[in-house]
């Protein structure tokens, strides 16, 4: 018999240092209202001289004692971040001794915007099988230094931003009891998101155009992006829906990926959700991409927009390109 998989605590963390809309405005042609236009952004936390497995740290430690749980507790970690402290090793080793666990298991994946998803499909089935009884999920991210801060780099350097979020998955039976997780992917559109180097295939030397050419900065094509999320999203959410024999009626929150706000405006007119059906935070912390969705659950079950029986949604798009949705009931 298979064991169920619950969210039993939450925890996320964000830099102090808030870089404003105007503050982008000294740096680069843009203004407040022309970022707000087009991404409901008001303003984004960078960090100063810290990586993902340092922003981990905080909201571990709140997603543990949210949990009840000690640190000796957990069996294993999955880490998820698109902006690794090194290219090796991956951010969960580093993340694993910083925090002083045993000598646990701990695995990095890098899905982008979808890695939570990913990761806490991965965590339910150690805890189904029965391998492990708890496990640490991160979403982690510090892309500001990955950004190209001038007006040639604005579509992108206004979007992206750095914070942490964390969930401990495990079989006690408390919080979010995970019904189902859905998995896609779209490689063909892997250049509609990415950084092209460095890399194995493209390692910038002295030599070498890559500085020059900015081959080391995020690019995106934010039609295709947007043209492709607004419809993967919607079908993601209701193949979890009609998994579980629900209807968009029964969504008592919706917490998509915080990508751009009108996106989630989109998916929330497509699918007829009223506004106490979907959670944003866009507004406060950008796009944190695999530590979006953490940080808006652990801050809706913070402000207790989530209670007993409520049927909670889970879903992400991003680079890859790669979708994913979790439907949770909170138990």
């Amino acid at each position: 018999m298979m064991n169920n998989a619950y969210i039993i605590g939450l925890g996320h963390y964000t830099p102090d240092n808030i870089i404003s809309n105007d503050d982008l405005s000294k740096v680069m042609d843009t203004s407040h209202d022309w970022i707000i236009e087009r991404t409901g952004i008001e303003e984004r936390r960078f960090a100063k001289d810290e990586g993902p497995s340092d922003l981990a740290i905080p909201a571990s430690n709140l997603a543990l004692k949210k949990a009840g749980l000690q640190k000796d507790d957990i069996d294993f970690i999955v880490f998820a971040t698109s902006t690794p402290d090194y290219y090796i090793p991956g951010s969960s080793s580093i993340f694993q001794d910083k925090m002083n666990f045993k000598n646990i298991g701990c695995l990095d994946i890098r899905v982008q915007c979808s890695g939570f998803i990913y990761a806490i499909s991965i965590a339910e089935q150690y805890i189904k099988t029965g391998q492990f009884n708890n496990i640490l999920v991160i979403g982690s991210e510090v892309q500001s230094t990955a950004m190209n801060l001038t007006t040639e780099g604005r579509d992108t350097a206004v979007i992206f931003a750095d914070g942490a979020g964390a969930a401990v998955i495990s079989s006690r039976k408390k919080g979010g009891k995970i019904l189902s997780t859905h998995l896609h992917s779209e490689g063909k559109y892997a250049k509609e998101l990415w950084v092209e180097s460095p890399s194995s295939r493209s390692n910038p030397t002295i030599d070498s155009n890559t500085i020059k050419d900015g081959r080391h900065f995020l690019k995106m094509n934010g039609r295709e992006v947007f043209k492709h999320a607004v419809k993967r999203f919607p079908e993601v959410i209701l193949e979890g829906l009609d998994y579980n024999n629900l209807g968009l009626e029964d969504i008592n929150i919706l917490i998509p990926h915080q990508a751009n706000l009108r996106i989630s405006k989109f998916i929330q007119k497509k699918l007829n959700l009223s506004d106490d059906q979907i959670f944003s935070n866009i507004h406060k912390y950008g796009n944190t991409t695999a530590a979006s969705v953490p940080i808006a659950l652990s801050e809706a079950v913070e402000n207790k927009r989530i209670s007993s029986k409520d049927i909670v949604v889970l879903a992400a798009f991003g680079s890859g390109f790669a979708w994913g949705s979790c439907i949770l009931e909170w138990v």
